[in-house]
């Protein structure tokens, strides 16, 4: 009788997250050769000891005694981990080694498994360790920095949560569910086993050698316990002709058939946090780097790279998959952000209300540069993923303050309203000319529930320190793209008082989600 493929949750056992930074796990299969193109996932049994003695060796020798990290590795080796693997996807790289003798270089590849953002792999011992053990355990997780090979660094520490294992040892008459498949890993065997395995290998070993069977070459020295057996180099064990370490053995798991499932990239991020960051923060590189003035020029780039990486995204796109607009600028606004002195942009920001999920992010962590003139690309690096209320470190925008100046011209999106005589149409309760700037801007104001400001003071030039700019001196259309805009005005801007402290950002009238319209806070005034 054949029994399912199931892991049973242990009350007692010892818990580690490994979280991969770079969003990568560099590892080849024991047996496999590196440009196979395999990934070992999850890690096996022998990888995780051996990664735990490398660490011990080179951190943390003095502090741990060798009966503690003795007594760990064989309590640790005495069970089978269980795994949770977190959602990821197959990915390699492949380049020409360096070759001197004139021959073509060797071609390698660098295969990986790409880890979803957020998500860690749980690893669970069956086994509850007594505390000198734990916190040498822990001392080691806290050191290890890397896992696998070099290319892998890793943050370990210790599991709260509870977890369900999706990756676990089986037995030989168990049968798999159509959503699972078979994985062989390399494990020791446990300390007692070990020295029954040791015990029987040179037993038989010594009746070889006198049959003259000719297997003498595996008859060298077997290390004397499972801690030594863990610490062979593999030239020792390989050229005392051992096809394997020795002390280890093959364990079967079984682990989720779809276990690197390139169709759910979209969804994997999405899964990744229960919250969606809203703003992402971008640093500009570039051998020109180009000046607020364009503004609604780099933000229609940053913009259609955005549509391409995202494939078309609604957060980016504005429009639903019907094709009818969004309402309420629940889409994608993106902001340039110029030096602290000058004229030259050094950020460039993206802030959506509803947040970036799925593709949106994915296009957001994907871009990496955007086109500039004259063959000046723009490099950028995303500095910043997260949500509002932590973004005030990375950009002024979105700070509370109380006094706000244009950084970029305001441009109507209503045309100024006039009698048939030509005389202006004024509004009965503030006495200005209906649709013109400053009072196209008010009604913006209050349409995004802003308190009526206590003052509204046209500016001629941009206030920025270094920049001197006139708002003609701005570009005020977008090359790609429409808008409501009032044809017959030029930009305009403002110092706007509020009676407190308003939270940014804020940007308002044509072009909002493209640069303009864009007001930085007085800093100066609120010191």
């Amino acid at each position: 009788m054949t029994t399912p493929a199931t892991s049973t949750p242990t009350p007692t056992s010892t818990s580690l997250e490994f979280r991969f930074p770079a969003g990568r796990y560099h590892a080849t299969p024991w047996g496999h050769q590196v440009n196979e193109g395999a990934v070992e996932w999850p890690s096996s049994p022998w990888r995780l000891l051996r990664a735990f003695l490398a660490t011990w060796h080179h951190k943390a020798k003095h502090e741990i005694p060798p009966e503690v990290i003795t007594a760990l590795i064989e309590s640790l080796g005495s069970v089978l981990p269980e795994f949770e693997l977190p959602d990821a996807t197959a990915g390699h790289t492949r380049h020409y080694m360096p070759d001197y003798s004139g021959k073509k270089p060797p071609k390698v590849f660098d295969t990986f498994a790409h880890v979803a953002t957020g998500q860690a792999l749980h690893v669970s011992w069956p086994v509850s360790l007594p505390q000198e053990q734990k916190e040498a355990l822990n001392t080691l997780a806290e050191r290890m920095n890397y896992f696998g090979r070099a290319e892998s660094l890793v943050q370990i520490t210790p599991s709260k949560n509870a977890f369900t294992p999706n990756a676990f040892p089986i037995s030989e008459d168990c049968t798999l569910n159509s959503d699972q498949e078979i994985v062989r890993l390399l494990a020791p065997y446990s300390a007692s086993e070990y020295h029954a395995w040791r015990d029987g290998f040179q037993i038989s070993s010594t009746k070889n050698r006198k049959k003259g069977s000719g297997k003498s070459s595996k008859t060298a020295d077997i290390p004397k316990s499972l801690f030594r057996a863990l610490q062979v180099d593999t030239s020792d064990w390989k050229n005392a002709g051992w096809n394997r370490p020795p002390g280890s053995r093959w364990i079967f798991y079984a682990r989720p058939r779809r276990v690197f499932e390139t169709q759910s990239i979209a969804r994997v991020t999405e899964r990744a946090s229960t919250t969606a960051p809203k703003v992402a923060c971008f640093r500009l590189s570039s051998n020109v780097l180009p000046s607020i003035r364009e503004a609604i020029s780099v933000a229609d780039r940053f913009h259609r790279s955005l549509i391409k990486y995202s494939n078309g995204d609604p957060v980016f796109t504005g429009r639903s998959p019907d094709g009818s607009p969004l309402q309420e600028h629940h889409h994608a606004h993106i902001f340039c952000e110029p030096a602290s002195s000058g004229p030259f942009l050094q950020q460039v920001t993206v802030f959506a209300v509803d947040g970036f999920i799925g593709k949106a992010r994915r296009a957001v962590e994907n871009l990496r540069r955007v086109w500039g003139r004259g063959g000046h690309d723009i490099k950028i690096v995303l500095t910043y993923l997260g949500a509002e209320e932590g973004a005030d470190k990375v950009s002024t925008l979105f700070g509370n303050f109380s006094e706000w100046h244009s950084l970029t011209p305001f441009i109507p999106t209503r045309h100024p309203k006039t009698y048939r005589n030509g005389q202006p149409k004024l509004d009965d309760n503030n006495g200005l000319q209906i649709g013109s700037p400053e009072h196209d801007l008010r009604r913006l104001l209050a349409l995004g529930d802003l308190p009526n400001p206590t003052s509204v003071e046209p500016i001629d030039r941009c206030p920025h320190p270094g920049a001197n700019l006139r708002w003609l001196q701005f570009l005020q259309n977008r090359k790609h793209g429409n808008g409501r805009r009032a044809t017959n005005q030029s930009g305009s801007g403002f110092h706007l008082t509020f009676p407190k402290g308003i939270p940014g950002p804020l940007a308002f009238g044509y072009g909002s989600h493209f640069g303009l319209g864009l007001f930085a806070p007085v800093i100066e005034k609120e010191r």
